[in-house]
């Protein structure tokens, strides 16, 4: 008898560390149309599949009218069980709340993937499922994943797919139904002029920042016939227009100069030999930004 009652007391005790923490980590809010399973143990004659209404209430037969539209199903159980107390009609409930049914059967999946559009769904699941019913994430996808719960006063929540498996694995967020998952364009650096293979590079590679030096090594490297010392950096500006830098790509490369670190649009420039390269300006580079293919870092 006492073993039992030190199991119970501990047990007890446990619920009452974790119970915080699960509430924390539960992201999902009940919403009008929704319906729940509402249960209380050892009283089978108060289970019920109320649907919560407009108003965020629901009916439940025998105790009366409660408002759970906002809460999670774990907070609307304790809203249940405290209400059976404070109204004397049980002394000890233990009440469990569970969503049978979604008001919105689908999620939507938009931005950089393949097939964007609305996807049916009838249960939680995780941000790579989502993903993937979207056909996976194009060549240009940005790897920071934004969701956008269905209940727009809950703050957005970001979701990095990184590059290492494993990571992405381990981090990953449930996407419930009615939200909405939006996969941005990422930032793209150009290299043009006498490279190998003048492109964009998608700059997506999660952690380290792409540098001069690297963009160019990704553009597959200069050309024998290039002038690497006469280089030229062009930098989009906020207000739309550009900034045209020099840079002594020759001395970058012999570790004389430090290397750059790249922003978003920026565009490095390899002029070709001096009589090749006449005529080369900076709205003619960046023009030419449009029709170069897109390289991603590996």
């Amino acid at each position: 008898m006492l073993m039992s009652r030190r199991l119970t007391c501990f047990s007890l005790l446990v619920a009452m560390v974790l119970c915080p923490y699960l509430f924390a980590q539960e992201s999902l809010l009940i919403g009008p149309g929704d319906q729940l399973h509402v249960q209380v143990l050892d009283t089978p004659e108060l289970e019920q599949h109320p649907r919560v209404t407009d108003s965020g209430e629901i009916p439940l037969a025998g105790v009366g009218t409660l408002k759970v539209a906002g809460l999670t199903p774990a907070a609307a159980a304790q809203k249940i069980q405290d209400f059976l107390i404070s109204s004397h009609f049980m002394n000890h409930p233990a009440v469990t709340v569970t969503i049978d049914q979604y008001a919105t059967q689908s999620i939507s999946v938009l931005g950089q993937v393949k097939l964007p559009g609305v996807f049916p769904i009838t249960a939680p699941r995780s941000i790579l499922d989502a993903i993937a019913l979207a056909g996976g994430l194009t060549d240009v996808a940005d790897r920071h994943v934004t969701i956008q719960r269905r209940d727009r006063s809950i703050k957005p929540v970001t979701y990095d797919l990184s590059n290492d498996a494993d990571k992405a694995m381990s981090d990953q967020v449930q996407v419930y139904p009615g939200d909405i998952v939006l996969v941005p364009h990422a930032a793209i650096a150009y290299v043009l002029g006498d490279v190998n293979r003048p492109s964009g590079i998608v700059m997506q590679n999660n952690h380290s920042q792409l540098t001069a030096l690297e963009a160019v090594s990704l553009a597959g490297g200069t050309h024998s016939s290039a002038v690497p010392s006469h280089a030229k950096l062009i930098r989009r500006l906020p207000d739309g227009g550009y900034r045209e830098i020099s840079m002594n790509f020759s001395l970058i490369q012999k570790g004389k100069r430090p290397d750059v670190v790249l922003q978003p649009d920026d565009v490095i420039y390899i002029p070709f030999s001096y009589l090749r390269n006449i005529g080369s300006n900076a709205s003619g580079i960046l023009a030419a930004t449009a029709s170069a293919s897109i390289y991603t870092i590996p």
